[in-house]
């Protein structure tokens, strides 16, 4: 059997979902250069699963430091420093559960965004 990419394995979509965790370029490479040609239900599920996650995360990361930002700046008030890394924290966590499950070969949803992730992106 001949394959024109390097990636195509016989895994069952395991390791395109697998890159997928890995920020936006990870998600880039599992979607186009492992996705593409080998569509797996696991792939398709934690491909929709961590481009919501990777949406959220870095919608969160960045607003909330740009909001809190010029706060901490202004005042001694650094507790909204802490609200920062706890947020990273819990996003940190969320990321591992969805990276473990992946690795297990498992469809199983990252709490809080999982299940809402697989009625989005209807295209993937």
């Amino acid at each position: 059997m001949e394959t024109n990419s390097p990636f195509k394995t016989a895994d069952n979509g395991k390791n395109a979902a697998i890159v997928s965790y890995f920020w936006f370029i990870g998600w880039l490479i599992a979607y186009f250069a492992m996705y593409k040609d080998n569509q797996t239900e696991l792939s398709r599920y934690h491909l929709k699963q961590t481009l919501l996650f990777h949406l959220v995360s870095t919608v969160l990361s960045w607003g909330l430091s740009l909001l809190f930002v010029p706060i901490i700046l202004a005042t001694d008030f650094g507790g909204i420093y802490y609200i920062l890394r706890v947020v990273q924290i819990g996003l940190f966590v969320l990321w591992i559960i969805g990276l473990i499950a992946a690795i297990q070969g498992e469809k199983k949803p990252i709490p809080l965004i999982g299940d809402k992730a697989q009625t989005m992106f209807p295209s993937i």
